[in-house]
C-alpha cells in the first residue's frame, strides 16, 4: 500500500511497561479502520506512537509511502497525519469559526499567535468543515456556550479543516447521545467519501461496527482479532476480552452482540 498509512510493528513502552506490541494496522484512503479494545489496553499509546506523541520502541510508520517513523509530531502533522484527542483543546474565547480558522492556519507558533488576534476570515476549507460537521449554524458561538456533545464535534472539526489525508480519532464519540453519535457516523462516512482515511478509537462499538469496513481489536497490548468488521466483531478473543470470560464456540455469534461500550480513558 503506497497511499494511506502504514503502521507495521508498532511498540510502546513506558519503562518496563509495554503497553503496546508488535501491532500492525493499515488504513487506505477512503477507509475507516476500527481500533477497539478494553481499558488500559493501549488503543491511546498506539495513535500516540503513530503520530509522534510518545517514543517508539520498535516498527516503522509510513505515509503515502514516505517513512515518517523518525518524524516529529508537527511535521507528521503538516505531512496530512492529523489527530484529536480525547481531551478537548478548544480556544473558548474564540467563536467556533475562528476555532477552526486558527487549527488550518498553525502551521508554526508564530502563525498560531497571529490567527488569534488577527484571524482570517474567508478561509474556504473553514467553511467547509462547518459544513461537513453539522456546525454552520453554531459557527459565531463560543464553545463554552455549546453543549458538551457539540464542542465535541468542534473537537473532530479542527482536525477536519486541516485537510488530513489520515486523521486518527481518539474517542470521538464520548459524551455524545446516541442521536449525536448517530450523526458523528454519519459525517465519518460522509467524510471518507472525500478521500480520507480514518483510524477510530471507540469504545461505542455499535459506532464502530457501523462505519468501519476493518477492525482491529488489542488487548494488554497485543493484537487478539484482525479484519473484516463482521468476522473481528464474531471473535471469541474479543468478547473474552471484553467479558472477562471465555466463550463456547457455538454460542460466540449470538453473544458478540454483547461487547457494549465502556466508558472511561484508555492508555
Amino acid at each position: 500500500m503506497s497511499a494511506g498509512l502504514r503502521a507495521n510493528g508498532i511498540r510502546v513502552a513506558y519503562g518496563r511497561n509495554v503497553a503496546v506490541d508488535r501491532v500492525s494496522i493499515d488504513v487506505a484512503p477512503s477507509q475507516i479502520v476500527g481500533l477497539i479494545g478494553p481499558n488500559g489496553a493501549g488503543k491511546t499509546s498506539f495513535i500516540d506512537a503513530v503520530s509522534g506523541f510518545a517514543t517508539l520502541g520498535g516498527g516503522r510508520v509510513e505515509l503515502d509511502g514516505r517513512d515518517i517513523t523518525t518524524l516529529s509530531a508537527h511535521v507528521r502533522a503538516n505531512l496530512g497525519l492529523r489527530r484529536t484527542f480525547q481531551q478537548l483543546r478548544l480556544f473558548d474565547d474564540l467563536t467556533i469559526r475562528e476555532n477552526l480558522v486558527v487549527a488550518a492556519e498553525n502551521d508554526t507558533r508564530f502563525g498560531v499567535i497571529r490567527d488569534l488576534f488577527r484571524p482570517r476570515r474567508d478561509t474556504v476549507a473553514t467553511e467547509r468543515a462547518l459544513e461537513l460537521c453539522g456546525l454552520s449554524d453554531v459557527a459565531d458561538e463560543l464553545p463554552r456556550d455549546l453543549p458538551a456533545g457539540t464542542r465535541r464535534i468542534v473537537g473532530v472539526a479542527r482536525a477536519i479543516v486541516a485537510q488530513p489525508s489520515i486523521l486518527l480519532l481518539d474517542e470521538p464519540a464520548a459524551g455524545l447521545d446516541t442521536h449525536e453519535t448517530h450523526e458523528l457516523g454519519d459525517m465519518l462516512t460522509r467524510l471518507a467519501e472525500t478521500g480520507v482515511g480514518m483510524l477510530l478509537i471507540e469504545h461505542d462499538t455499535d459506532l464502530v461496527f457501523r462505519v468501519c469496513s476493518d477492525v482491529v481489536a488489542i488487548d494488554f497490548g497485543v493484537t487478539i482479532a484482525q479484519g473484516p468488521a463482521n468476522d473481528v466483531r464474531a471473535s471469541e478473543a474479543l468478547i473474552a476480552a471484553y467479558l472477562g470470560t471465555a466463550i463456547d464456540s457455538d454460542h460466540a455469534a449470538e453473544t458478540a452482540d454483547a461487547v457494549a461500550p465502556t466508558a472511561g480513558e484508555d492508555r
